[in-house]
């Protein structure tokens, strides 16, 4: 194709047999984003132009006709990032019975990182001030919040929302504030009333959207060391709208009396995941460590769109890194983020029934993966994800990649604290005990001692008491989590 005729798929960020309603939302999509009345940057308003000129061709069937007609082969080839599948093994077997079955996503960025600029931050902090955060807790969390309102960059954007059963914009988004001023407010926060998160959230969400811009790194984060009553799904439906925004979540728990199943939910929406702070000397360094990481960041989520194949199952989905955390299995999925110097890890799980073998190959999912990259203010193509598998009589002798079953057996730490869990939950208090005592062999095999000698705690608890210690289910939670990335030690989560 000569360069006068650019490919109008690609700049809409669409497969050439998109549907014309594909097609017009990823105009609107695209528009939004680089409109002339959003956007002042040098250049942005000729990308707006050829956008536009693009969308004229493709919404009309005779124009797109005549253009497709003179393309040339599709090269399906991403400029901008590129994917990796790993399975545990080669083929399926006809079996009269179910099978599982693994596959390791790995998507990273193409371009060198030398040659990745670092993307401007649009990040609210929503701070729980209730009357449980008196003291050490709320003076290291004030003390931090102006430590990174100190070490913004120019073109950086941090706002600060204090919450309660009621919340307050303590530092408002702005770019270049006085932050002499807005240190003088941080330090006026004051502990009282309960915790009701969806106060805090939605005046956060409100204050992103004040500054949201798709060249920016749209997150919230959100701290809190209690639980919120009756407003879950309101915030969980408030992270969805984020999600639709590309505004990030992620939640960090201080101490034992928060809900980390729902903070789970609450990031998950969005491709984040949740922390936890066992103390509150740690709030300063894993506030911090978050900053960095959201300055790495060089796509904000990948999104898997797919359809569910007859007779196969997600079972699961696991992001191993950059942040571990379980996956929600719906279209479409919130994959996480690609940082500059990590890509992205997801395992799946893929139960498959009997039925689903009577062909020689087997789909276990088709569906496209979708980037948003913060230096790129053209949409990013689309890349087609076409997992399959051949079905032979008998198994393959071939050994499962060395990847595939590390990451299998780091995973397999974190599904036994599940297990237990569940079964703890259910009144299965001896089933739960069992789970652990397994838990703390496989630790101790993986020279993991400190947490071993934890499980075997928590199962003695549990066998004895019904219950586990204050902190025992999240202090196993999150080790056998931090395990995932790459056996990094997190000890204070």
């Amino acid at each position: 194709m000569s360069i006068s005729k650019p490919d109008y798929y690609a700049v809409l960020g669409v497969f050439r047999d998109a549907s014309s309603e594909d097609i017009k939302r990823a105009y609107f999509d695209a528009a939004q984003r680089l409109h002339p009345d959003k956007n002042v940057a040098p250049g942005e308003t000729e990308l707006f132009l050829e956008i536009q000129q693009a969308y004229e061709v493709l919404a009309n069937p005779k124009r797109r006709s005549m253009y497709d007609a003179t393309l040339p082969p599709e090269i399906e080839v991403n400029a901008a990032v590129k994917h990796e599948i790993h399975f545990s093994r080669p083929n399926l077997v006809r079996l009269g019975e179910p099978q599982l079955i693994y596959a390791l996503l790995e998507v990273s960025s193409r371009e060198e990182k030398t040659s990745l600029p670092t993307p401007p931050l649009n990040i609210c902090l929503v701070l729980d001030r209730s009357t449980s955060m008196q003291g050490e807790k709320l003076d290291i969390v004030k003390a931090t919040a102006i430590q990174l309102l100190r070490s913004l960059r120019p073109e950086d954007v941090l706002s600060v929302v204090s919450f309660s059963d009621r919340a307050e914009v303590i530092v408002p988004a702005s770019i270049n504030p006085d932050k002499k001023k807005q240190e003088g407010r941080i330090q006026m926060m004051q502990a009282s009333g309960a915790t009701e998160i969806f106060n805090g959230l939605e005046t956060g969400m409100r204050e992103v959207r004040r500054t949201l811009d798709p060249s920016r790194v749209n997150h919230i984060i959100l701290l809190t060391d209690g639980k919120t009553y009756g407003d879950e799904q309101a915030c969980l439906q408030l992270a969805e709208e984020a999600a639709a925004q590309n505004i990030g979540i992620t939640g960090m728990g201080i101490g034992n009396e928060w809900n980390d199943i729902f903070l789970d939910a609450l990031a998950s929406r969005t491709g984040g995941s949740s922390a936890y702070i066992s103390k509150p000397k740690d709030i300063e360094r894993l506030l911090v460590e978050k900053f960095k990481a959201l300055i790495n960041i060089y796509a904000d989520d990948v999104l898997l769109e797919f359809k569910e194949q007859e007779h196969v199952k997600i079972n699961y989905a696991f992001r191993l890194q950059p942040e571990g955390g379980a996956v929600e299995i719906e279209s479409p999925m919130h994959l996480g983020p690609i940082l500059r110097e990590a890509p992205l890890q997801v395992l799946f799980e893929f139960l498959v029934a009997p039925e689903a073998l009577n062909d020689d190959i087997l789909t276990l999912i088709s569906g496209s993966l979708k980037t948003s990259i913060t230096a790129r203010p053209m949409p990013v193509p689309p890349i087609r994800l076409h997992l399959t598998r051949e079905v032979r009589p008998n198994p393959s002798a071939e050994p499962p990649p060395t990847r595939i079953l590390s990451a299998l057996s780091r995973l397999t730490l974190y599904r036994m604290q599940e297990r237990a869990r569940t079964a703890a939950d259910a009144g299965q208090y001896d089933a739960a005990a069992r789970h652990l005592h397994n838990l703390a062999t496989h630790l101790l095999s993986q020279g993991e001692h400190s947490l071993a000698k934890t499980a075997l705690f928590e199962a003695d608890n549990l066998e004895r008491m019904h219950a586990w210690s204050a902190s025992g289910n999240k202090d196993i939670k999150y080790q056998t989590r931090a395990l995932l990335l790459g056996g990094v030690k997190e000890k204070a989560r």
